[in-house]
């Protein structure tokens, strides 16, 4: 089963360089560092040639950052407004992979960086994912007291494969599954999944207390 991407929007809707960062962040995802062509990216971005992507990003390295950065910002933004809202375990993961699900390319971008990537951009890993499983890690531990400190770090983990492998595994599950992991129906049933899952694992969310007078 051939999986659908989600419609671009216009051309004339977006500016110069989100055009480029959307078409980059795909390409980046689908051939990686060395796979994706510059070229390529600039024409499907509807630029006249290479050289005015250049006019936006110094190379093609720092494409691939603003790309993975532009996926990853609105997540580590999510997981920010937790620390504000004790109640928000379950709507972080829900908006979470209806995030996801909009953007799909975002999980496979940052899988694609832990594995043959890593040797082209070894800065990337730590400056750009660390933040992410450090603020998955503090989610946790304000949303659960039963799991020990040590173990946390493996919950952050676990919570991550639930959350994005979901969508990284999306070309083996529609061909063994016959199942389109981005379909409306199958992203509602994986947020009821992750939703259940943070429950059993962590336990309901804590409301918040109210202010003290």
């Amino acid at each position: 089963m051939s999986r659908r991407r989600p419609p671009a929007p216009p051309l004339e809707a977006q500016s110069t360089r989100d055009r480029i960062l959307d078409v980059a962040g795909r390409r980046f995802a689908e051939r990686g560092f060395t796979g994706a062509s510059v070229r390529q990216i600039a024409a499907e971005a509807g630029l006249r040639n290479q050289a005015s992507l250049y006019h936006h990003f110094r190379n093609k390295r720092a494409l691939y950052e603003a790309a993975l950065a532009r996926g990853i910002e609105p997540v580590l933004a999510m997981v920010a407004e937790s620390r504000d809202d004790d109640a928000l375990g379950a709507s972080l993961v829900e908006r979470t992979v209806a995030y996801l699900a909009a953007h799909p390319h975002v999980p496979l971008l940052i899988h694609r960086l832990g594995l043959e990537d890593r040797r082209y951009l070894p800065s990337v890993v730590p400056r750009v994912i660390r933040p992410l499983y450090a603020e998955g890690v503090k989610s946790l531990a304000r949303q659960s007291r039963s799991w020990s400190p040590e173990m946390l770090p493996h919950l952050a983990i676990g919570f991550y494969h639930l959350i994005f492998g979901y969508f990284v595994s999306a070309p083996l599950l529609e061909a063994a599954l016959d199942l389109e992991v981005t379909a409306p129906a199958a992203v509602r049933r994986q947020q009821a999944f992750v939703r259940e899952a943070l429950t059993r694992l962590v336990g309901p969310s804590r409301p918040r207390r109210p202010p003290s007078r």
